[in-house]
């Protein structure tokens, strides 16, 4: 019998998450009949080791949150982007050795490379969490300023001077700021009603908002948007680009 490969994601909650069904379709396209696609979802972080012991035939894992930064220490090495970012979504497990890559930064300058303009110099990230690291990390390569906005301003570093609360949004902040991209889990499902809690009377037709967030494939946030007159993405396209760049990494030798 042909020695199984197995697959997965760990996060919580999973229930929102497409990657199983992109996987199970792709092992069945592909005839790919030695592999398999599993969820493993942590209560907490400190239950991952022993998901590596209890499952030795595991040689590749996607993160999501919320630990994509809290899974690092238990990884034996980071890749360069991963280490630069301070995330990592991708772990490729040889043996003992757990790698940790970051493919949302491949995803995400992807999937929103077609919609950006010379108007989008400044950006808003909604959340301070790991996919906004690497969101933040595509912009400012691009050349892209970034401001961080957050629940929790007074928990984040005192002296981080481009993190706003969401009580500072205003008129001028919304008309400066261009591209707003949704990095929390505000609206995703099951809790499809929700949306970041961002001025949107201010949004006009020139904004660029971009939600990382694919289930449901419209959120609240981009329907908003969108009844301003915004263009409007979400996070479906980056979902397929990264997990196509972690099968690559899980494969190569």
């Amino acid at each position: 019998m042909k020695h199984q490969r197995i697959f997965g994601l760990i996060g919580n909650p999973l229930t929102h998450s497409f990657s199983k069904k992109y996987f199970d379709e792709k092992f069945v396209k592909d005839s790919l009949s030695g592999c398999k696609f599993n969820l493993y979802p942590l209560l907490n972080i400190h239950q991952f080791p022993q998901l590596i012991i209890e499952n030795q035939n595991l040689v590749g894992l996607s993160v999501t949150l919320p630990y994509k930064e809290s899974v690092i220490p238990f990884l034996t090495d980071l890749n360069e982007t991963a280490k630069k970012v301070g995330a990592a979504n991708c772990i490729k497990i040889s043996g003992k050795q757990l790698t940790g890559y970051n493919t949302d930064c491949f995803g995400f300058r992807q999937s929103i490379k077609p919609f950006l303009e010379s108007k989008h110099e400044r950006a808003l990230i909604l959340g301070t969490g790991g996919a906004s690291k690497a969101v933040a990390f595509v912009l400012k390569e691009i050349g892209i300023d970034c401001f961080f906005v957050s629940r929790n301003k007074a928990k984040e570093t005192p002296t981080q001077k481009n993190l706003l609360s969401y009580d500072e949004l205003n008129e001028n902040i919304i008309r400066a700021f261009k591209l707003i991209v949704n990095c929390t889990p505000v609206g995703m499902f099951p809790d499809t009603n929700d949306a970041p809690e961002i001025p949107y009377q201010y949004i006009a037709s020139s904004h660029l908002m971009y939600d990382l967030v694919y289930n449901p494939v419209e959120t609240e946030f981009l329907k908003r948007g969108k009844q301003q007159g915004a263009s409007i993405v979400n996070g479906l396209s980056m979902l397929y680009l990264q997990a196509e760049e972690a099968w690559k990494i899980w494969n190569k030798d």
